[in-house]
């Protein structure tokens, strides 16, 4: 976790902030940061990061629409050079808060925040560094929620259960409390109502800005209708690709590839499904984009075996934690990358 020096320096970049700019990942660890964030000082404004793998400058016009004197990336472990040249040039600070390694070169201006830095082998959650820094009682659902989305059971876990027991299970494992509780559901709602239209996911922001509950979450009503039709229509379809992908898995042995294509990208969602399936197998899941493919890929300690699988690919892109990674390539080069990533494994 952050020293408590750091966590008061964050407490105090949001208390100067009048109108901030939230860019957070886009899943439920990046979005529950930064509602955990926006809730504790009732002011700003969240846009979910849909580019792969940096922050784009191109999500800068943002700053200049909003007006925002502050800018806050969460949970993402790549930023653009241009974008942090323009936040020069207009004088705005940022803060950054991540816990993914990162090849950027953090200018010294930008005030950056990762338990990585002292802890090395830390797995933290976003998540649960901003409730370290709000500790708003009232949003621990929050907390849980992003935490349990990112594979961490967190130390809070047992207040949760508390408060909610019939949204809870009495596990330690963050995969089982995902796949077979209420807040999992939860999380799933969080996760495919982010992939929808912009205009829906900045109601849906709106909607989450004010609830009190898990409950207000779960409970379909006309306030959050569109965020539930969301869900509903892309979990047919994930459920519907998660049956193909297990057929694929009951078949192989060390590593189940399973390719998909069409309009939604939910890769990270069969990987982690399919991950917890199968644990003792290395999962690649690749979504078809035009010319590309989006790999995400779940296994232990599989994170430098895929960087190296993609060394010399034109265009290709990598980066995430020792056990969950996702990169983009050329879809010329799928079968190259398999072929070298089943050698890695051995």
């Amino acid at each position: 976790m952050l020293s408590q020096k750091q966590i008061t320096e964050i407490r105090e970049h949001l208390e100067r902030a009048q109108n901030p700019v939230f860019f957070f990942d886009n899943d439920a660890d990046g979005l529950c940061s930064f509602l955990l964030l926006q809730r504790f000082i009732g002011r700003g404004r969240g846009v979910a990061i849909k580019s792969f793998p940096d922050l784009t400058v191109n999500y800068f016009r943002k700053v200049h629409e909003f007006n925002a004197d502050y800018i806050f990336i969460l949970d993402k472990h790549s930023v653009e050079k241009k974008f942090f040249e323009k936040a020069d040039q207009i004088n705005i600070p940022i803060v950054w808060i991540d816990h993914h390694l990162t090849n950027n070169k953090i200018p010294s201006f930008v005030n950056y925040y990762n338990p990585l830095i002292d802890e090395p082998d830390s797995y933290i959650p976003v998540a649960s560094v901003c409730y370290e820094v709000t500790k708003k009682r009232d949003d621990l659902w929050l907390a849980v929620t992003g935490c349990i989305s990112d594979g961490v059971v967190p130390d809070f876990y047992g207040e949760f259960k508390k408060k909610c027991s019939e949204l809870s299970l009495d596990s330690k494992n963050a995969f089982e409390i995902y796949f077979n509780s209420g807040i999992g559901k939860v999380i799933k709602i969080f996760n495919f109502a982010l992939k929808d239209r912009t205009t829906n996911v900045v109601n849906m922001l709106r909607f989450l800005m004010r609830v009190k509950s898990p409950y207000e979450v779960l409970e379909k009503t006309s306030k959050n209708h569109t965020m539930h039709e969301r869900f509903e229509y892309i979990n047919q379809r994930y459920n519907k690709f998660l049956e193909r992908a297990k057929k694929i898995g009951g078949g192989c042995d060390k590593i189940l590839f399973f390719k998909y294509g069409g309009e939604l990208s939910i890769s990270s969602d069969l990987a982690g499904a399919l991950s917890y399936a199968f644990p003792e197998k290395v999962i690649v899941v690749g979504y078809v984009s035009g010319a590309k493919i989006n790999i995400s890929v779940r296994g232990k300690n599989i994170r430098e075996k895929v960087l190296r699988a993609i060394e010399g690919f034109e265009g290709a892109t990598g980066g995430g934690h020792e056990e969950a990674v996702g990169v983009k390539i050329m879809i010329d080069d799928w079968e190259k990358f398999k072929e070298r990533l089943e050698k890695e494994v051995g």
